[in-house]
Order: C-alpha cells, then sequence, then structure tokens
C-alpha cells in the first residue's frame, strides 16, 4: 500500500515536503543494491553485449568474463587442493598459470527487449507484449543497453519489475482504469448537464436561445482546444501524466465554483469555456494512459470501457439535472458539476499512479546516478532529448 501511495501526487507531495524521507524509492534505501548484471556492465566498460534476435540472449565477453571465470576457475581449485592435502610451491604457482590462461567461459545474460524499444501499435510491440506475459512470471534479470557513445540505458531490473507499469496487479491497473473512467465521464457530462439550465439562463440573464445555448458551445469548443495544449505536455517523459491530470483537474473544480455562483451573463460564458478547456487532457491522454498499463492483447477491453464512460457522459448529464433544475433553479446543474468532479480529484489524488513508463525510468535513472555517482547511467528519453532545444519541442 505504500508504494501505491508514494506513486500516487499525495506521495510526490510527502516525499517533496519531508526531502525523500518517506515513501522511499528501493534505491533511495540503504540496503539497495544494483542488479549484478548492471554492476558488470557499469564496471567494465570494454564489455561487449551480443544480442541475439533469435532468442532475446545477450553474451557479455570481455574483461568481466576474463575476471569472473578466474575466479570461478580458482574456487573450484581451491577446494581441489584442500580436498588432496598440502602441494609445494612450485605446483601452486603452476596451477595459477593456468588458470590465467585459462578460457572464459561465456556468461549468458538475459537481454528481454523493452516495449519502450518498439512503436506503439505495431507487430513488434505485440511481439514484445506476448514476451512479456511469458516472461514476467519468470524474474529474469534484464541486461541494460550500451549507446555507442558509452550510456548506459536504465531499463527494468527484473522481468517482473514492479516498477513496470504492464507487471501491476490486475486489483492496481482496474482501480487506476477505474478513475480514468470516472474522470472521464464527470468532464463529459458537464458539457451537456448543462442544457436543462438554458431556460433558466435566458430568464436570468434577459437572452435569446441562441446566447444561452453558448454555455454547451463554449464548453465543448474548450475540450477541443485543450487537448492540443495538455496532450503534448503528457508526451513529455520530464512532465509525465499525472501533473497534467492533477493541475487541470483541479483548476476545472475551482472555476466549477465561480460558474455556479457568477451573477453576469459574460462570466457564465467565459466560466464554461475555461471549464471546458481545463477538464479537456482526460479526453485525449485517457486512452493512452490505459495504453502505458494494459498490453495490445488486453487494451482494447480497458478502451470499451473509457470510450463508454465517454459516451454515457452527454447522455446522462441531462437526466442528471434534469429533475433538479425545474424544482429548484438553473443553477443546480452546475452545482452537480462540483459535487461530481470534486470527489474525483480527490481520488485522484491520493490513488492515481504516474503510468508513463518513460517518466518512471526517467526519475530511475536520476536515482542511479545520484547513488553511482556514475553519469553514463540514462533514459532513453534523456537520450533522445538531450540534443533538442525549446524551439524544436514548440514546434512538434
Amino acid at each position: 500500500m505504500a508504494d501505491y501511495i508514494r506513486d500516487a501526487p499525495l506521495g510526490q507531495l510527502i516525499r517533496f515536503v519531508t526531502r525523500n524521507k518517506y515513501l522511499q524509492y528501493p534505491e533511495e534505501k540503504p540496503d539497495f543494491k544494483l542488479p549484478d548484471a548492471w554492476i558488470t556492465v557499469m564496471n567494465n566498460p570494454d564489455a561487449i553485449i551480443d544480442e541475439s534476435p533469435a532468442n532475446d540472449n545477450a553474451v557479455l565477453t570481455g574483461t568481466a568474463l576474463a575476471s569472473s571465470a578466474s575466479s570461478t576457475v580458482a574456487a573450484d581449485e581451491d577446494t581441489k587442493v584442500k580436498g588432496e592435502g598440502e602441494k609445494n610451491n612450485g605446483d601452486e604457482k603452476r596451477d595459477n598459470d593456468d588458470i590465467e590462461r585459462a578460457d572464459p567461459q561465456p556468461i549468458r545474460l538475459h537481454r528481454s527487449r523493452s516495449p519502450q524499444e518498439t512503436q506503439a501499435y505495431t507487430a513488434d510491440r505485440l511481439e514484445a507484449d506476448e514476451q512479456h506475459d511469458v516472461e514476467k512470471v519468470k524474474s529474469i534479470p534484464v541486461v541494460p543497453k550500451r549507446t555507442k557513445d558509452g550510456s548506459i540505458l536504465v531499463d527494468w531490473y527484473y522481468s517482473d519489475d514492479n516498477e513496470n507499469p504492464h507487471n501491476w496487479t490486475n486489483n492496481r491497473r482496474l482501480g487506476v482504469s477505474l478513475i480514468i473512467c470516472l474522470y472521464t465521464f464527470v468532464v463529459y457530462t458537464s458539457s451537456a448537464i448543462y442544457t436543462s439550465s438554458t431556460e433558466g439562463v435566458m430568464r436570468a440573464f434577459g437572452v435569446s436561445q441562441l446566447k444561452a445555448t453558448l454555455g454547451l458551445s463554449l464548453y465543448v469548443l474548450g475540450y477541443g482546444i485543450g487537448p492540443l495544449i495538455f496532450s503534448p505536455l503528457s508526451e513529455i517523459p520530464r512532465i509525465g501524466r499525472n501533473p497534467v491530470y492533477i493541475v487541470t483537474m483541479f483548476l476545472f473544480v475551482i472555476i466549477s465554483i465561480p460558474t455556479a455562483l457568477v451573477n453576469n451573463y459574460p462570466g457564465l460564458m467565459v466560466l464554461r469555456f475555461l471549464q471546458g478547456f481545463f477538464g479537456s487532457p482526460c479526453l485525449a491522454s485517457g486512452g493512452a494512459s490505459l495504453g502505458d498499463i494494459y498490453s495490445l492483447m488486453a487494451l482494447p477491453y480497458a478502451m470499451m470501457a473509457w470510450v463508454s464512460a465517454a459516451y454515457c457522459g452527454p447522455a446522462l448529464g441531462p437526466l442528471i439535472s434534469g429533475f433538479a433544475v425545474p424544482a429548484k433553479s438553473w443553477r443546480w446543474s452546475l452545482y452537480e458539476s462540483i459535487w461530481a468532479s470534486a470527489p474525483i480529484f480527490i481520488l485522484m489524488f491520493l490513488l492515481l499512479p504516474e503510468t508513463s513508463g518513460a517518466n518512471i525510468l526517467l526519475r530511475r535513472a536520476e536515482r542511479i546516478r545520484k547513488l553511482t555517482g556514475n553519469p553514463r547511467f540514462m533514459s532513453q528519453s534523456e537520450i533522445d532529448q538531450r540534443h533538442m532545444k525549446v524551439s524544436d519541442i514548440a514546434v512538434d
């Protein structure tokens, strides 16, 4: 449970306030040790990783193998010498010379292709997902790749690494999916929920029906424009998905309060536009969040639930407000938006983890560099973007 809270916005806030004293990641704990394969690659720059597509194994050769093989043979020789009794110094020296001349036996290390190394929604991604589904039950060590410039590519430690969203338990993934679907449902419902208040707006502000319906039109315009900004931001590994979700949903809830209380028509229209604008990230990135945690084989089922939530929102919005608006006032439809969105924001703040694998690996790379003092550990996103300029990102 501590890991769930740590990965949610609440946990990240606690870590920031306490300077990472509580809810620590494995790399921040005193007893943490990098996997042996990672230490070997780090300490032996001349070691060669030969990747074989046929069996996805890697053979590590070079100085690392020589030292490893020598120590192995030496240990066997020591056992043999103790069993046979004492020998003269000349024999021991000759034995040691034989050990040093022994040909190293290749150490076979598993090199599992990460889904992050493939293009989304391709045959390669499907193959990588199928391979991962088989391997994640075996806890196979993953050998990090080395780039041409000597950087060590930070990846998952094992095929069943708990930090990998694809390895989360079914209940955790179900919980994330439920939050995303509720988030989407509330934002879409808040668009059509206003339709029951159209006549009340006409009477309250003395406007025509055309002007009154702008409350719906501007909301839709807002959530049409918003993804043009927020969706690309969520794809930047340095930012991730959660900051965009949390900040915009917080603003959505705050803006919903004056929207329900405003006493002039222009203010109502502006606030309705801002509601749609800040509620828009889930409409474009909700499916991407589901793609972060599900393989291609299971993703269609999750997408079906998410799309259903999106379609049910506009359909049920007028029904939800239709019973209260005639009995109370036109503002009740906007009150209901507050009542629906505020609990969802709290749920997101407490329990919604970061799902972007690129963001998770980037933060892991930063922790490993701090732990080892070795600047060669880098995530794929850091390697891709280290030569990019702000202007390049803006143009893209």
